[in-house]
């Protein structure tokens, strides 16, 4: 990719960020991202709750505020009614009135397997972003939801009994008040959880950061159930992938290695993971709770080079 040098691109794809930020003034920058998803449920208005909520996620993860979102659609007309898209598109109207944002249109293509996502345009205070490249040395992090997302979908696929409709309140639930407690803690640094997993997103913003991060294993919080239908072999591929991917950069120690996939698990409209100072550790957690949160401080970042630690 070629290098863009005009100063208003604040943030770029150079450094794996969720979205791309534009400079418009001293006091406010355009956030813009783009992401869609396949069927992930049967029923049409949930995945479409759950494709919207993954897309406007990015903008929560700059620490953004979402404004205006048009509809990204592959739909199979041979195959599937109008109507189902209906659903799908409900599905997402009423997540954008949960965030306070606005859907007006979008586009559709035809196409053998279904997709839908969303465009989305936010705003944000140049000074108060967060970015992959934000987190610091000796900073507490937290992470906002529980993972397990992949392996549970896994399961469902495959016919076997999964924790479906806590998996689904999770992927339904926005990263708005997440976005607000970072930010107004000091965050500068932060990511959501998504197709990389805990490891692979964290790693990335460890390594943009130029800081070590250690993870504290056994505060990591999973969704019930999740550990034994991953010992059952419901562990997706991409999973595993993302394991391998981020084994370059990572110290297992102990660790046994069903932990560290479950650790990179692929995650669809997972949560927030951002460091904080210390001191504004138990104000954020008391926040978070207070949200609805199943939040957990993870770890912590020490001086180093782009490296995590399990322990």
């Amino acid at each position: 990719m070629t290098p863009n040098n005009d100063p208003r691109l604040l943030v770029d794809a150079s450094t794996g960020d969720d979205a791309a930020v534009w400079k418009l003034d001293d006091d406010r920058a355009l956030v813009f991202t783009a992401d869609f998803i396949t069927p992930l449920v049967d029923d049409a208005a949930t995945w479409g709750r759950i494709a919207a909520a993954n897309s406007v996620s990015d903008i929560y993860a700059m620490g953004g505020r979402p404004l205006l979102a048009i509809n990204l659609v592959g739909w199979n007309t041979e195959e599937l009614p109008t109507e189902l898209l209906g659903d799908v598109l409900e599905g997402a109207s009423s997540i954008a009135t949960e965030g306070g944002f606005v859907i007006a249109g979008g586009h559709t293509v035809d196409d053998p397997e279904p997709k839908f996502g969303l465009a989305v345009i936010g705003d944000v205070h140049p000074d108060r972003m967060l970015t992959n490249a934000g987190l610091r040395v000796g900073q507490t992090l937290v992470l906002t939801k529980p993972l397990g997302i992949g392996v549970i979908s896994t399961a469902v696929k495959r016919g076997e009994d999964a924790p479906l409709e806590e998996a689904v309140a999770q992927m339904t639930r926005l990263n708005d008040d997440a976005a607000r407690i970072a930010t107004s803690a000091g965050a500068t640094g932060a990511t959501d959880v998504t197709g990389f997993g805990l490891l692979g997103h964290l790693g990335r913003a460890a390594l943009e950061s130029s800081v070590d991060v250690t993870i504290d294993v056994a505060s990591v919080p999973f969704i019930e159930g999740v550990r034994e239908l991953a010992d059952a072999g419901f562990v997706p591929g991409g999973s595993q992938r993302n394991l391998a991917h981020a084994s370059e950069r990572l110290d297992q120690g102990d660790v046994d290695d069903l932990t560290a996939v479950l650790l990179a698990d692929a995650q669809t409209s997972g949560g927030l993971v951002f460091g904080v100072d210390p001191d504004q550790v138990d104000a954020v957690m008391v926040e978070l709770a207070d949200t609805g949160h199943s939040a957990a401080v993870i770890g912590s970042t020490t001086e180093g080079t782009g490296h995590t630690l399990l322990r």
